[in-house]
C-alpha cells in the first residue's frame, strides 16, 4: 500500500486541485526550454562547429534517442528510491545545469584569445556541448514519465473526468511551449552579439531556454506544499523482475501433466510472492502487451521533422502575404494542437457521448492510428504533384550539359544528334542529357571560322556548363549543384567576363577571385531580394558596383553573368539554372491536419490510459514504457528508410501508410480482448483483505467466538 507523505489542502480552482496548475506551468516552461534548444541545435553543429550534414545529423538523432531512453531510468528512480516529487526536482536541477553548460559552450569569445572571430580551441566548445547535451538528455528524459504521473496523483477517486481533462491541458501546455519556442529562439539566433566580434547569437538563443528551465524548476517547487506525494516502495522493478523470473522457472519445473494448470502463467509465482504483487504485474503486463504495435504510429509522426520538412523544401513558401520557410511548417502541428485539443474535449467527445457511442480510450487510439495512416496517403499525393515539377538530374552513366554563350558573336554547337545555335549572351533552354560512354564529340564554331573540338573529361552523374565566347575559346565548368537546393534556399553563382579577377560579396557571403571567363561555385540564400557588390581592379571608381537580384523565391538556382558595358563599367545578366518551386506549401496543411487529429486522439488518450490502468506503485514505469515506444518508432524510420532505398519518395510514404494501417488493424483486434480495470479498486480489496488477516492474527478469539456460535 502506498503511503501519502504529503497531502494537498482542500484548495481548488474550478473543481481541480490547485496543485495541478503549478505542474502544467512547469511543463509549459520545460517544453519551451527543450524545443527551443533542440530547434537550433543542428544549425549550431553545422555553423559553429562546421560539422558536415551527416555528422550533425548523427549527433542530433543520438541526442534525441537518449532523451527517449532515459525515461526508464527516471521511472526507476521515482518509483523505487526518491519518489516522483524529489526525482523531478533533482533531475530538473541537472537539466538546468545542462542548458547553462551548452549556452556557455556557444560563447565564441570563451577561447577566441586573438579576437579573430574563430575559437582557438574548438574541442573545448565541443566537449562542453556534449556534456551539456548529456545532462539535458538525463534531465528531460528522467522527468518525462514523472511529471504527467505526478499530476495524475493529485486527483481523488471519482475525479476521472477531471483527470482526463488534466492530461489534455498537460498536452496543450507541451505544444504551447513548443510553438512559442520554435518561433522565438530562431529570432534570437539571428541577432548579432559578442564581445570582440559580432556573430550569430547562439549564447542568447541557448540562454533563454536555460532561463526558462530555471523558471520551470522554481514554479514547480512553489507548489510543494499543495502536492500529494507518495512514498516510494523500494526497488519495485527488481521485485517485478524476480517475480517474473521465479514464475517462469517454477512453471518449467512443473511442466508435466501431473500438475494442474493455473489460470495465468504468473500464478506460478504464488509459492514465493504475495498475490498483490502478482496482480500488479498482471496489470502492467497486459498494458505493455498493447504497447507492442504503438511504435509504428511514432514512426510516422516523427517524420514531420525529417521527410515532411524535406518535402516542404521542394515547395513554394509564398502563402498569400506570408512567406514561410520549410522548417517553419512544423509549427502548423503545434498551432493545430492548441486549437484541436479544446475542440475535441469540449465539443467532439461530448457530442459522441450524446449519440450513445462508447468511444473508449483504445478505440480513440485506433482512430488516431488510422488518421496518421491517411495523412501519409495525402503526403504521397502531394509528393506526386511535386515530382511533376522537379528537374531531372543525371543518374548512373549519364551527364548533363548546358551551353552558355558569353561572347559577342553567334556560336554553333554540334552535340551528338543535335545542333544548337546560340546568339550572343544566351543559353540553351535546358540541360541536355547524354550517356557518357556514347558522347563521341562536341564541336563549336561560328560563321566563317574553323570548327573546334571540345576535349574534356566529363564526370558521370554530374551537370556541366559549357562556356563559349569564340570559335576556339571555351571552358567546361563542372556544376557543383546536382539536386534541388536544400531547405528551400536559392543557389547563386557568378560568371566573370572581365579580363581581371573579380570578387563578389552578397549578403555577407564572398565569391573570392573569380577568374576571367570562369564561373564561381554556388552559394545559397533564403528567399527575398539580395544585394551584392562587385569589386575588381578593372572597374573604374566612378562606375556602379552595387546591384540587387530580382526577388528570389524557393529552391531555384541562377547564374549571374558579369560583363562589361560601355565605359568598362560592369552590368549583370541572369540565367536560370533550376526553376523555383511551384507547388505551394499550403498543400501540406491537410496532411498536418489529419496527423494532428490523430495525435490528439492517440497521444493524449495514451497518456491518460497508461496512467489509469497502472497500479499505484508503477505509474511512472508505465509512463516510461509509453515514451519508450517513441524511441522505437524513430529506430523503425531508420530501418525502413535505410533498407527501402526508394527511387520515388511517394512510394516510401505509401509503404509507411500501409504498414501503419496493418498495425492499426492488429491493434484493433488486440483491444477487443482487453478488459478495462480500476487498479485502485483492486488494491483497495487487497488492503481490506490484509486488514482482516491482521485482525485475525492480532485477536484469534474473534474467529474462535464466531465458530462457537456457528456450532451452537
Amino acid at each position: 500500500m502506498l503511503k501519502v507523505v504529503g497531502m494537498s489542502k482542500s484548495q481548488g480552482c474550478f473543481g481541480y486541485p490547485l496543485s495541478i496548475f503549478f505542474i502544467v506551468a512547469n511543463e509549459f516552461c520545460e517544453r519551451f526550454s527543450y524545443y527551443g534548444m533542440r530547434g537550433i541545435l543542428i544549425l549550431y553543429f553545422t555553423n559553429f562547429f562546421s560539422w558536415d550534414d551527416n555528422m550533425s545529423t548523427a549527433i542530433y538523432h543520438t541526442f534525441v534517442a537518449l532523451c527517449y531512453l532515459t525515461p526508464i531510468l527516471g521511472a526507476l528512480i521515482a518509483d523505487s528510491w526518491l519518489g516522483k516529487f524529489k526525482t523531478i526536482v533533482s533531475l530538473s536541477i541537472v537539466y538546468t545545469i545542462g542548458q547553462a553548460v551548452i549556452s556557455v559552450s556557444s560563447i565564441n569569445d570563451l577561447t577566441d584569445h586573438n579576437h579573430d572571430g574563430t575559437p582557438d580551441s574548438l574541442p573545448v566548445h565541443v566537449a562542453l556541448s556534449m556534456i551539456g547535451l548529456a545532462l539535458i538528455a538525463l534531465g528531460t528524459g528522467g522527468i518525462k514519465p514523472c511529471v504527467s504521473a505526478f499530476g495524475g496523483d493529485q486527483f481523488e477517486e471519482g475525479q476521472e473526468k477531471r483527470r482526463n481533462r488534466f492530461f489534455s491541458m498537460f498536452y496543450l501546455a507541451i505544444n504551447a511551449g513548443s510553438l512559442l519556442s520554435t518561433i522565438i529562439t530562431p529570432m534570437l539566433r539571428v541577432q548579432q552579439c559578442g564581445i570582440h566580434s559580432k556573430q550569430a547569437c547562439y549564447p542568447l538563443a541557448f540562454g533563454v531556454p536555460a532561463a526558462l528551465m530555471a523558471v520551470a524548476l522554481i514554479v514547480f517547487i512553489l507548489g510543494s506544499g499543495m502536492y500529494k506525494k507518495f512514498q516510494p516502495q523500494g526497488n519495485i522493478m527488481g521485485k517485478v523482475a524476480k517475480c517474473i523470473h521465479f514464475a517462469i522457472k517454477n512453471r518449467f519445473r512443473h511442466r508435466s501433466k501431473a500438475f494442474p494448470k493455473r489460470e495465468h502463467w504468473l500464478d506460478w509465482a504464488k509459492e514465493k510472492y504475495d498475490e498483490r504483487l502478482i496482480s500488479q504485474i498482471k496489470m502492467v503486463m497486459r498494458v505493455m502487451f498493447l504497447y507492442i504495435p504503438l511504435p509504428m504510429f511514432w514512426a510516422l509522426f516523427d517524420q514531420q521533422g525529417s521527410r515532411w520538412t524535406l518535402q516542404a523544401a521542394t515547395m513554394s513558401g509564398k502563402i498569400g502575404a506570408l512567406e514561410i520557410q520549410p522548417d517553419q511548417m512544423q509549427t502548423v502541428n503545434a498551432i493545430l494542437i492548441v486549437i484541436m485539443v479544446p475542440i475535441f474535449d469540449a465539443v467532439l467527445y461530448p457530442l459522441i457521448a450524446k449519440c450513445g457511442l462508447n468511444f473508449t480510450s483504445l478505440k480513440k487510439m485506433t482512430v488516431g492510428m488510422f488518421l496518421a495512416s491517411l495523412a501519409f496517403v495525402v503526403a504521397a499525393i502531394v509528393q506526386v504533384e511535386i515530382d511533376k515539377t522537379l528537374p531531372v538530374f543525371p543518374k548512373g552513366n549519364e551527364i548533363q550539359i548546358k551551353v552558355l554563350n558569353i561572347g559577342n558573336t553567334t556560336m554553333n554547337i554540334s552535340l551528338p544528334g543535335e545542333m544548337v545555335t546560340l546568339d550572343s549572351l544566351s543559353q540553351t533552354n535546358a540541360y541536355m542529357t547524354f550517356d557518357v560512354n556514347k558522347l563521341t564529340s562536341i564541336n563549336i564554331s561560328s560563321p566563317g571560322s574553323p570548327v573546334t573540338a571540345v576535349t574534356d573529361d566529363f564526370k558521370q552523374g554530374q551537370r556541366h556548363t559549357l562556356l563559349v565566347w569564340a570559335p576556339n575559346h571555351y571552358r567546361v565548368v563542372k556544376d557543383d549543384l546536382n539536386q534541388k537546393p536544400k531547405k528551400g534556399e536559392n543557389g547563386i553563382r557568378f560568371v566573370n567576363t572581365f579580363n581581371e579577377l573579380i570578387t563578389v560579396t552578397m549578403s555577407g557571403k564572398i565569391y573570392a577571385n573569380v577568374s576571367s571567363n570562369n564561373a564561381s561555385n554556388y552559394q545559397f540564400f533564403p528567399s527575398g531580394v539580395k544585394g551584392f557588390t562587385i569589386s575588381s581592379t578593372e572597374i573604374p571608381p566612378q562606375c556602379q558596383s552595387n546591384f540587387n537580384t530580382f526577388y528570389l523565391e524557393f529552391g531555384s538556382a541562377y547564374t549571374y553573368l558579369v560583363r562589361r558595358k560601355n565605359g568598362s563599367c560592369p552590368e549583370v545578366q541572369s540565367f536560370e539554372d533550376i526553376s523555383a518551386n511551384t507547388v505551394n506549401m499550403a498543400l501540406q496543411i491537410p496532411q498536418y491536419f489529419l496527423l494532428t487529429c490523430g495525435e490528439v486522439v492517440f497521444s493524449v488518450t495514451g497518456l491518460e490510459f497508461s496512467y489509469s490502468q497502472a497500479p499505484s506503485n508503477m505509474k511512472s514505469v508505465l509512463q516510461a514504457g509509453w515514451l519508450l515506444t517513441v524511441a522505437i518508432g524513430n529506430i523503425i524510420v531508420l530501418i525502413v528508410a535505410g533498407a527501402g532505398q526508394f527511387s520515388k519518395q511517394w512510394a516510401e510514404y505509401i509503404l509507411f501508410a500501409a504498414l501503419l494501417l496493418v498495425v492499426c488493424i492488429i491493434f484493433a483486434i488486440m483491444t477487443r480482448f482487453y478488459t478495462y480495470i480500476n487498479p485502485a479498486e483492486i488494491e483497495a480489496q487487497f488492503d481490506e483483505d490484509e486488514k482482516k488477516k491482521s485482525l485475525e492474527n492480532s485477536n484469534p478469539y474473534i474467529m474462535l467466538g464466531a465458530n462457537s456460535q456457528t456450532q451452537m
